[in-house]
């Protein structure tokens, strides 16, 4: 069995924490459920033992590391206030059983600000790696050795693993879950968990549906939540106009005000993402395509032709 080890520090988020750790244990219930090992044991450390959360909540920790082997992964959930005013550091003695699990071939991950103890224990020097997208340039800041990667949901490199910020800690468990086990039981985990879709680690951290939702037009975000909710049917303006009580007219320029887009184009990118997601879970671009509302293929590779240029 696998040890999975979630260092913990002061004020870390608690989904940061329970996304990935209801992972591996809905990974070891549908395994034993199917009659094989459960596989992975999770634990939980700190320096001392309870942990205040960032929402209030304090949970329990071990203050004495593990022993571990290879096969076994320690992960750090992020925390609030990871600057370098704010932000907690490791103790010497967390920096170096981080370090020292690497070095003797273990595997070591981080979810959001969680990057930065990685940093703090000299594991992201000249590695690939990423963090919430708000945190990005701090962690390339403070440790300018690393490759800092930007709008990708994980990064792996050399058993150093890497999220973005809070749910794409679950996408990383998951992610690990078929690694160790194949894409059939990742599928199985994240369907017991009722996640929309497992998502490969260089999908953008902001889809389309959160890209052009910063304005306050309360008439474009009703516009918007119908378009996302239908986006693979036909929606002519006229029916959204009259489902939003303005004219065509007045919805296109209000549209276009808060989005820089025609209604038409953002239904069209919310196709787009979702067909591209399809196509690299092994769709064709036929099948992506219709799944997505398109009558056939051509209007979607031109909008890839268009998105690549």
């Amino acid at each position: 069995m696998s040890e999975v080890v979630f260092l913990l520090v002061p004020k870390l988020h608690l989904l940061d924490l329970a996304g990935a750790a209801q992972v591996f244990s809905t990974a070891a219930d549908v395994l034993s459920d199917s009659g094989a090992s459960p596989d992975y044991r999770l634990r939980y450390v700190a320096d001392e033992p309870e942990v205040a959360t960032a929402q209030g909540l304090s949970v329990n920790a071990e203050t004495m590391w593990p022993q571990l082997g290879t096969d076994d992964l320690v992960m750090v959930p992020g925390w609030r206030s990871p600057g370098t005013a704010g932000g907690p550091r490791l103790s010497a003695s967390q920096a170096r059983n981080l370090f020292e699990h690497h070095r003797r071939g273990g595997t070591v991950a981080s979810v959001c600000s969680g990057a930065f103890a990685l940093g703090q224990a000299g594991l992201l020097d000249g590695r690939r790696c990423t963090t919430h997208h708000d945190l990005q340039e701090e962690l390339a800041r403070r440790f300018p050795d690393a490759a800092v990667i930007r709008d990708v949901l994980y990064t792996e490199d050399d058993r150093v693993i890497t999220s973005a910020g809070i749910a794409s800690g679950i996408d990383l468990a998951l992610h690990l879950v078929a690694v160790r086990h194949g894409p059939a039981l990742a599928a199985k985990v994240a369907r017991e968990m009722v996640v929309y879709a497992r998502r490969n680690g260089d999908d953008p951290q902001a889809s389309a549906m959160l890209r052009h939702r910063s304005h306050l037009s309360d008439t474009v975000h009703r516009v918007q939540d119908r378009i996302d909710a239908q986006f693979t049917k036909a929606l002519p303006l006229p029916e959204l106009a009259a489902a939003s009580g303005v004219s065509q007219r007045t919805l296109t320029r209000r549209f276009a005000e808060a989005t820089g887009l025609t209604p038409l184009r953002y239904q069209s990118l919310l196709r787009l993402e979702r067909a591209e997601h399809l196509i690299g879970q092994g769709a064709t671009v036929e099948s992506a395509a219709r799944a997505v509302g398109f009558a056939d293929a051509r209007m979607l590779r031109r909008l890839r032709a268009g998105a690549a240029a």
